[in-house]
């Protein structure tokens, strides 16, 4: 590569127009993408640039549950903050993910063509098509439909593929070798559960077999409802992101794990509504087995048991997290003053029969 002509050298990266083609040659250096640099021979001709691009190498997967009509995408990168520009998703549109040498605008423009009426096939044929540098890029899509589109350009650093299945797409670049779409592609469809369950399988299966040849940095994964609701604060069902850790997707499971926990309390609160106690009761357990030492889903758990009749049931609750960290005392007594707790009588009464029972 040191020997292409008309290529140069800038922060460790080399990227040429009139060779379609881009790679890393050095250690990497904080880069602004797109910028035109002259150099050489090429600052006499007003027919070639050089354009530095984010070089993020990774797998991922994009997906669509025919279940429940979910969809998702999941990656892993040796790239600090892979999930600030791959993975895109809208509830009721589709899923994108965009890598290799990026460009980010592949995922809103993607979703837009999605959201207009066209098959996840037509909007990545026509972006790819209006794209100068197609060679470089990776981008796969699913649609509201399942159905899935991808492109890996003749220029990827090899190792570099994909593999589609109904309703999903893995794709990968820069690999240890070329094992990683394969594996992934058997995970997903071998795994059982949901689908943040199966795309995280699917990340795993890809480390283990070498994933990314730089090794390991960020990771993330975002899943949207199959309709739109008109709130996308509402649609998301997973919004995960790990943006520098040693063991980026061991952190994602333990992130993934801690989701599951808050939506169990979530769900406990929901039937707390509806007077469903025995069903609040089994979904606050299970938030609390799924948060470890977590205190803070214990201590709201015990608190909606509490302000609905529970008090006996929240006590146990209560001293686990009060032995933890007394501030949580401190937490409860401010609550009355934010109209959580009544401030009269039954509310005062009730507050010191959880300092007493919990205390």
């Amino acid at each position: 590569m040191k020997d292409r002509k008309d290529s140069i050298v800038c922060c460790g990266f080399y990227c040429c127009d009139s060779l379609g083609c881009s790679g890393m040659i050095a250690d990497t250096a904080t880069v602004v993408p797109q910028i035109v640099i002259p150099s050489g021979p090429l600052a006499r001709s007003k027919k070639k640039s050089i354009r530095l691009e984010r070089p993020i190498h990774t797998f991922s997967i994009v997906a669509r549950d025919s279940d429940t009509g979910e969809m998702g995408v999941a990656v892993q990168s040796h790239w600090f903050s892979v999930g600030s520009d791959v993975p895109w998703a809208e509830a009721g549109v589709g899923a994108v993910a965009t890598q290799s040498f990026v460009d980010p605008s592949y995922g809103p423009r993607g979703l837009d063509l999605m959201r207009s009426g066209k098959t996840a096939s037509e909007a990545l044929k026509e972006l790819i098509a209006a794209d100068p540098r197609e060679a470089v890029r990776q981008v796969a899509m699913v649609d509201v439909e399942g159905r899935v589109a991808v492109h890996t350009g003749k220029r990827c650093i090899e190792c570099a593929g994909d593999k589609t299945g109904k309703g999903y797409s893995v794709q990968a670049n820069l690999m240890l070798n070329n094992k990683v779409p394969a594996a992934m592609a058997k995970a997903f469809e071998e795994t059982q559960g949901d689908l943040a369950e199966r795309m995280l399988v699917t990340l795993e299966a890809a480390q283990d077999v070498g994933g990314d040849i730089r090794g390991k940095q960020s990771a993330a994964m975002i899943v949207v409802k199959s309709k739109s609701s008109g709130k996308p604060w509402m649609d998301r069902v997973i919004d995960l992101r790990v943006d520098d850790h040693s063991e980026p997707i061991k952190e994602l499971r333990r992130l993934l794990n801690l989701a599951r926990a808050y939506s169990h309390m979530n769900m406990g609160d929901a039937a707390m509504e509806k007077k469903d106690f025995s069903k609040a009761m089994e979904e606050y357990c299970a938030a609390m087995r799924g948060a470890g030492d977590n205190v803070e889903i214990a201590f709201w758990s015990a608190f909606a048991l509490a302000t609905n009749g529970k008090v006996d049931e929240a006590l146990p609750s209560f001293k686990k997290v009060f032995m933890a960290d007394k501030n949580w005392v401190k937490v409860l007594k401010r609550l009355p003053k934010a109209g959580l707790i009544s401030d009269d009588d039954a509310g005062h009464n009730l507050l010191q029969r959880i300092l007493k029972g919990a205390g």
